[in-house]
C-alpha cells in the first residue's frame, strides 16, 4: 500500500511534510464525523426495526385470532394459520438481520472510532507538543549571545535533545497515520460486507420460505376464484329474492305479506296482531304498544304467539277444533276479531280489514281441516297465495344466473383475450381509464404509474358498475394499441415478453407516461372533408336540441300530473322514500317546502307549477362559431377531445388524450364549455364516464355558470344526473340566473331527476347531521342510485321515455 506520509519528509520536517499532515488531519476529522453519523443512523435503524418487528408480531397475532374465530370455516382457518406461521418466520428472520446489523455496523465501527482514532488523536497531541518545544528551543538557541559560552552550550544541548525527541515522536505519529489509513479501508469494507451478507441470508431465507408456500397460495388463488364465482351467484340469488319481496311489498294486496304457508313446520298463517289484555280491566296499552303487539301464528292445530324469536311460544288455543272465531264490531277499535275457546276468549286486532279477513279465514280453515283429519298432522298440503310468484321468481333466478360475468363480457372485445402490454393470455385485470385488459404483473406496474395515468381494477374480484363495464366494452386492447403503439414497428421496438419484469417496466412507462410510440405527426382524426360535415351538422343539431328542450320544458310544465305519473316511482313510493330519509326536523321542513313542490289536498300527490318559460331554462346565446372547427387541419388535441365527446367517439377521445389533450379544456368560442359538457349534450353516459375516469372536473362550469349537472338536468338526461351525483357533483351550485339543478328539474316537471336530486340532498344533510363525513350514505340511498345506474346502462329507454313523450307534442 502506498504510504500517506513519507518518513524521509518527516525527518526533514519540510513544508511538504507539514502540508501532508494538515491534509491527513482534516481527512481523519471528517472520517470521524461520517462514522459517528453512520453509527447513529444504524442505531436508529435497529430501533425502528425492532419496533417494526413488534408491530408485525401484533399484526400476526391478530391474524391468528381471526383464524381461531373462523374455526367453523376450515379453508379460512387453515390458510390464515399457515400465513401467520410464515409471517412469524419472517419476523424471526428480521430479528436475526437486525442482530447481525448491530454486530457488523454498530459494534465494529464504534470500536474503530474508539480505539484507532483515539490512538491517532493521542499521537497528534504528543506531536504538537514536541513541535512546540522544538520551536522554542530553536528560538532560544538563536537568541544566545556569542560571548556567553555557558548559555551557548546549554542552548545547544537543549536543542539537540529536543530535535532527537521530535524525530522519535514524529516518526511514531507518521507510523500511526499510515497504519490508520490502511486499517480504515479494511474495517469499513469488513463491516459493510458483513452487513450485506446478513441481507443476503435474510432474502434467501424469505425466498425459500415463500417458495415452499407458493404452491399452496396458487391453489388457494384458484379456490378463491371459485369462491368469488359462487359469491356472485349467491348475490344474484339474493338480489332476485330481494326484487321478488320488494314487488310484494309494493303490492296493493297487503294480506299476502303476512299470509304464508310453511309446510315443513305446519305454519298456516303468521304475522303481527294487537292483543287485548286478559285481565279484569280488558285494556289496550296505548303508551307501550309493543307490550300488546305479538307475533301470532297458526301451526300444528294451535294458535300461539311470541314476543321475541328466542322466546318459547305462548299457546292461546291448544286445539282449534274446540274454538270458534267471530268479528267484533261493537268496540271502538277497528279490524278486531275474537277467538273463543271453552275456557277463555282472546280479543285480537289486525292492521287492516283484509288482514282481519285473512286471519278469520285461516282460523276457520284450520278448524275445518282439523275436523277432517281428526289428528294432529301438520298442514303440509295447504298452499300459499304467493306460491305462484315464488315459482316465477325461481325461473327469473335461473335466467339471471345465465348472464355473462364482467370477465366474459370484457374478454369478448377484440384483443382483450391477451394482455395489452405483454400479450400474456387470459388477463384478469383491467385499466378502467384506458379501457384495456392486463395480466397481473403488468397491472402491478400500472399501479406504480399512479392513478393519473392508469386506474387498475380486477375483472374477477372487484364489483363493476354497469356504466364502467360498458366503457370497457367500447374500447379494448386493439383500439388503444393502435393509438399508443402507432410508431412501434417504425421504431423497430418489440413488445416485452411475459416474465421480463424490467423490460416491461421500461416499456410501459415509455408507452403511457412518455408516450414515445404515439404518432404525434399524424392528424388526430379521419379525413377532413368528413370532419367538416360532422362539425357543421353538430352545430345545427345542438341548436335544434336546445329548441327541442325548450319545447319539452314548456309542455312538461303544462302536464305536470302526467309527468309525475310517468316517474319510476309512484307518488306513494316517493312519499315513503322521502319519509325514510326524513330523520330530523330540518329534513322535514325541506320535504314540505322544497323548491315550489307543494302537497295537494286531494290525493296527497306533489303538484308542480303550471307554467314555465322555455327561455328561462335553456337557450343558447347566439350562433356557434364554426371557424375554429373548419380552418385547421391539424386540430388542437383539446379541441379534438371536445368534438369527439359530442360525437360519442371514444377511440377519438382516447387518441386526443394520448396526444396530450387537457381533459378539462375549455372552448373560449363556445361559452367556455368543456368536453364533459359536450358529452352531456351528446347524450352519452359512457362518454361522460370515460372523461370522469380520466380526471374530468365534474363541477367545472361554463360562462353561464352551468356545470355538467345543470346541463344534464335541463336536457332531462336522468342517467347522467345519477352518474354526476355519484361522482360528487355539487348540486347546490347556481347558474347566472340563480337556479340550481333541483329548481330546474322542478320547473321542467321531471319527476325522476327531482327524485334523485332530493334523495341526494337529503342523504347529504343526514350524513352531515350525524357526522358521517366521507361515508357513501344510507344503504337505501345507494340501492336506489344503483337501480338507476343499472337502468341507465342496460334499459335506457325506461329513463328516456320522459323526453320521448315530450317530443311527441
Amino acid at each position: 500500500m502506498k504510504m500517506t506520509v513519507d518518513f524521509e519528509e518527516c525527518l526533514k520536517d519540510s513544508p511538504r511534510f507539514r502540508a501532508a499532515l494538515e491534509e491527513v488531519e482534516g481527512d481523519v476529522a471528517e472520517l470521524e464525523l461520517k462514522l459517528d453519523k453512520l453509527v447513529k443512523l444504524c442505531i436508529a435503524m435497529i430501533d425502528t426495526g425492532k419496533a417494526f418487528c413488534l408491530a408485525n408480531k401484533q399484526f400476526m397475532n391478530g391474524i391468528r385470532d381471526l383464524a381461531q374465530y373462523s374455526s367453523n370455516d376450515a379453508v379460512v382457518e387453515t390458510s390464515l394459520t399457515k400465513f401467520s406461521d410464515s409471517l412469524q418466520e419472517m419476523i424471526n428472520f428480521h430479528t436475526i438481520l437486525f442482530d447481525q446489523t448491530q454486530r457488523s455496523i454498530k459494534a465494529q465501527l464504534q470500536n474503530f472510532v474508539k480505539e484507532d482514532l483515539r490512538k491517532f488523536k493521542d499521537a497528534k497531541k504528543q506531536f504538537e507538543k514536541v513541535s512546540e518545544e522544538k520551536e522554542n528551543a530553536l528560538v532560544k538557541n538563536a537568541q544566545v549571545q556569542r560571548n556567553k559560552q555557558h548559555e551557548v552550550e546549554e542552548a545547544t544541548n537543549i536543542l539537540t535533545a529536543t530535535r532527537k525527541c521530535f524525530r522519535h515522536i514524529a516518526l511514531d505519529y507518521v507510523l500511526q497515520i499510515n497504519v490508520l489509513q490502511s486499517k480504515r479501508r479494511s474495517e469499513i469494507l469488513k463491516s459493510m460486507l458483513s452487513f450485506m451478507y446478513a441481507h443476503l441470508a435474510f432474502f434467501h431465507q424469505g425466498y425459500d420460505l415463500f417458495s415452499e408456500l407458493g404452491p399452496y397460495m396458487k391453489d388457494l388463488g384458484a379456490q378463491l376464484d371459485r369462491l368469488v364465482v359462487d359469491a356472485a351467484k349467491e348475490k344474484r340469488e339474493m338480489e332476485q329474492k330481494h326484487s321478488t319481496i320488494q314487488q310484494k311489498d309494493f303490492s296493493s294486496d297487503d294480506s299476502k305479506l303476512e299470509y304464508n304457508v310453511d309446510a315443513a313446520n305446519g305454519i298456516v298463517m303468521e304475522g303481527y296482531l294487537f292483543k287485548r289484555a286478559s285481565n279484569a280491566f280488558k285494556t289496550w296499552n296505548r303508551k307501550k304498544p309493543d307490550h300488546i303487539r305479538r307475533w301470532f301464528s297458526i301451526q300444528n292445530n294451535q294458535l300461539v304467539y311470541q314476543k321475541k324469536f328466542k322466546d318459547s311460544p305462548t299457546v292461546v288455543v291448544e286445539d282449534l277444533r274446540l274454538c270458534t272465531v267471530k268479528h267484533c264490531e261493537d268496540i271502538e277499535r277497528r279490524f278486531c276479531f275474537e277467538v273463543v275457546s271453552p275456557t277463555k276468549s282472546c280479543m285480537l286486532q289486525a292492521d287492516s280489514e283484509k288482514l282481519r279477513q285473512a286471519w278469520i279465514k285461516a282460523v276457520q280453515t284450520s278448524i275445518a281441516t282439523a275436523y277432517r283429519e281428526k289428528d294432529d298432522e301438520k298442514l303440509d298440503k295447504k298452499s300459499s297465495p304467493s306460491t305462484g310468484s315464488l315459482d316465477s321468481g325461481n325461473e327469473s333466478k335461473e335466467k339471471l344466473l345465465k348472464g355473462e360475468s364482467a370477465l366474459q363480457r370484457v374478454q369478448c372485445i377484440p384483443g382483450n383475450t391477451s394482455c395489452c402490454d405483454c400479450g400474456l393470455a387470459d388477463p384478469r385485470w383491467a385499466s378502467i381509464n384506458l379501457g384495456i385488459t392486463l395480466c397481473i404483473e403488468c397491472s402491478g406496474i400500472h399501479r406504480s404509474l399512479g392513478v393519473h395515468f392508469s386506474k387498475v381494477r380486477s375483472l374477477t374480484l372487484d364489483t363493476w358498475e354497469p356504466e364502467l363495464l360498458k366503457l370497457m366494452c367500447e374500447l379494448g386492447n386493439d383500439v388503444i394499441n393502435r393509438v399508443y403503439e402507432a410508431k412501434l414497428d417504425k421504431m423497430g421496438i418489440k413488445k416485452p415478453q411475459p416474465g421480463q419484469r424490467q423490460e416491461k417496466e421500461a416499456y410501459i412507462r415509455a408507452k403511457y407516461v412518455e408516450r414515445k410510440f404515439v404518432d404525434k405527426d399524424s392528424t388526430l382524426s379521419s379525413p377532413f372533408e368528413q370532419e367538416k360535415r360532422i362539425i357543421s351538422k353538430s352545430c345545427e343539431e345542438q341548436r335544434l336540441s336546445h329548441s327541442r328542450v325548450s319545447v319539452h320544458t314548456s309542455v312538461a310544465a303544462v302536464s305536470s300530473d302526467e309527468a309525475r305519473r310517468e316517474s319510476l316511482f309512484c307518488p306513494d313510493e316517493l312519499d315513503s322514500l322521502f319519509s325514510y330519509f326524513d330523520t330530523s326536523s330540518k329534513l322535514r321542513s325541506i320535504k314540505s317546502n322544497d323548491s315550489g313542490i307543494q302537497q295537494g289536498s286531494d290525493d296527497g300527490r306533489e303538484s308542480l307549477p303550471s307554467t314555465v318559460s322555455a327561455n328561462s331554462l335553456y337557450e343558447p346565446e347566439g350562433e356557434r362559431q364554426e371557424s375554429v372547427f373548419l380552418d385547421s387541419k391539424h386540430l388542437n388535441p383539446g379541441l379534438q377531445l371536445y368534438r369527439a365527446s359530442y360525437e360519442k367517439n371514444l377511440p377519438k377521445m382516447a387518441e386526443a388524450l394520448a396526444h396530450g389533450a387537457d381533459v378539462n379544456w375549455a372552448n373560449s368560442d363556445e361559452h367556455q364549455a368543456t368536453p364533459l359538457i359536450q358529452a352531456v349534450l351528446g347524450g352519452s353516459l359512457v362518454t361522460c364516464e370515460f372523461l370522469l375516469q380520466n380526471g374530468a372536473n365534474v363541477n367545472q362550469r361554463d360562462v353561464q355558470g352551468r356545470g355538467p349537472l345543470h346541463h344534464a338536468t335541463v336536457l332531462g338526461h336522468t342517467g347522467q344526473v345519477c352518474l354526476f351525483l355519484k361522482r360528487g357533483a355539487n348540486q347546490h351550485a347556481t347558474d347566472e340566473e340563480g337556479k340550481d339543478p333541483l329548481s330546474i328539474a322542478v320547473e321542467a316537471a321531471n319527476a325522476d331527476i327531482v327524485t334523485l336530486l332530493r334523495l341526494a340532498r337529503m342523504n347529504e344533510e343526514m350524513r352531515e347531521s350525524e357526522g358521517l363525513y366521507g361515508q357513501p350514505g344510507d344503504e337505501t340511498y345507494q340501492d336506489i342510485f344503483r337501480d338507476f345506474s343499472q337502468m341507465a346502462s342496460n334499459n335506457p329507454e325506461k329513463l328516456n321515455r320522459f323526453q320521448q313523450d315530450s317530443q311527441k307534442f
